[in-house]
């Protein structure tokens, strides 16, 4: 409908006080004429009611008011129609018949309307363009959410870590030690996850402590002591999430980095790197390179400024997520801005979120747990942003419990491995697994 035909309906449906209106509306239709349309004029019905006549008018785009000196020309017209004066009262502009009538109970409740239907009508324009523009972002997000190769080129894996043995391997043997890491790999395990200290005579050693007292009983911190000098490990560990359960073992010493490369030359590592030690990163760094294994080890760690002078120390090496990466990873997920954005880590290692308020408490409260279990699950465990991650070449590893039922929910998301204390459980299931895939 044209404009000029609603303002002729609303204008012949007021009557009585409804002349209020019919003169706003009116005065809204010659506001927006200009001064060189045309139009007819007003006359009386027989019940006092105004009526206005048709109004050809093809309406230009809003115009606020009239010039000045436009309202003359417009006021002796609706005078020589009406054939009575009222060139006082459309001389002023429509702002100010407006504000007299606020006074008035019945022109203050049409002029609300008015209003309601100006603002409906300004905000048309902006759903009419916003909608769809929402829509299709939407719509394109998710097609490249499922198609990520079309906008990158993903990473070529260099190894495909299906088990990874935590810690060396600590459910089963004393964590770090050698003779865990022997039995992970007698186990066929894909990724050993070591954590690196760094001794007062400049040995690199793989020990998860800063301070030795957990794992040794004595309370002194690993910088503060030579190599030689380090205390034997304890007969027994509680393994860190298995509360209740022990590890055990016959080597109980402290091994270095560079005698793990020399025995497991072609073994993919993940290096932790826990405090903002420049002098070990740099050794670590130049062990990588020593021993030729920039492409299977892999720079670990929770704080962004240490992974930032771990990437500048050896720039050749992988690097997984830090933990405020992990939650902008989520955020342009959420936003749908992730198929646009490159990712530059190749991995991603987290712990599977079913294991909070289990074995694993961050927090002092239950209720706090309990929360943090149910918003990490819903976050995390997103199957479309697994298997978006492993199509662009971002592996992404799960650290689990000693459960079979851990292990089904990790594969089953479309994670490249999972990583655990229990290396042995894990080879079970997995081989179970492969020995009925390949019955059906």
């Amino acid at each position: 409908m044209a404009r000029g035909s609603v303002l002729y309906t609303l204008a012949t449906h007021t009557s009585g006080r409804g002349n209020v209106m019919a003169d706003l509306v009116l005065g809204d239709l010659i506001a927006h004429s200009g001064q060189g349309q045309r139009g007819a004029g007003i006359c009386e019905g027989s019940r006092g009611m105004r009526a206005t006549a048709a109004w050809p008018l093809l309406l230009p785009l809003p115009h606020p008011q009239l010039s000045p000196a436009a309202w003359p020309q417009a006021s002796s017209r609706l005078s020589r129609s009406q054939g009575r004066g009222s060139s006082q009262r459309w001389s002023q502009p429509i702002s100010a018949r407006q504000s007299e009538r606020q006074h008035s109970p019945s022109g203050t409740a049409e002029l609300t309307a008015v209003s309601a239907w100006r603002g409906s009508m300004a905000m048309s324009p902006l759903l009419y363009y916003a909608l769809p523009a929402l829509g299709s972002y939407v719509v394109i997000s998710m097609y490249f959410l499922r198609r990520p190769h079309l906008l990158h080129t993903p990473w070529v894996p260099a190894f495909f870590p299906r088990l990874g043995a935590h810690r060396g391997g600590s459910g089963e043997r004393l964590e770090n030690t050698m003779e865990a890491m022997e039995n992970s790999v007698a186990q066929r395990a894909d990724l050993l996850e070591l954590d690196c200290q760094l001794t007062r005579d400049g040995v690199v050693v793989v020990s998860h402590d800063k301070n030795l007292s957990r794992q040794s009983g004595v309370n002194r911190d690993v910088g503060s002591l030579d190599f030689e000098e380090l205390p034997l490990y304890k007969e027994e560990l509680e393994v860190y999430f298995s509360p209740g359960h022990f590890a055990h073992g016959s080597d109980r010493h402290m091994t270095r980095l560079e005698d793990v490369f020399q025995r497991f030359p072609r073994m993919p590592m993940s290096l932790e790197v826990k405090g903002e030690n420049v002098e070990l990163i740099h050794k670590i760094a130049g062990l990588v390179r020593r021993f030729d294994r920039c492409e299977i080890t892999i720079w670990a760690s929770e704080k962004s400024s240490i992974m930032k002078k771990c990437r500048a120390a050896n720039p050749e090496m992988p690097f997984s997520f830090t933990i405020s990466r992990g939650f902008r990873l989520l955020l342009l997920y959420y936003l749908g801005l992730l198929p646009f954005i490159p990712i530059p880590e190749r991995f991603l290692i987290c712990f599977l979120p079913t294991i909070i308020n289990r074995t694993y408490f961050p927090f002092s409260s239950p209720g706090l747990n309990q929360l943090a279990a149910v918003l990490s699950k819903w976050f995390i465990m997103r199957k479309s942003l697994i298997q978006h991650l492993e199509q662009r070449g971002v592996q992404v590893i799960f650290w689990c419990l000693n459960e079979e039922s851990d292990f089904e929910v990790a594969f089953s998301l479309g994670a490249t491995g999972v990583m655990t204390d229990y290396p042995t459980a894990l080879r079970r299931y997995l081989d179970n697994q492969r020995a009925a895939a390949r019955a059906s």
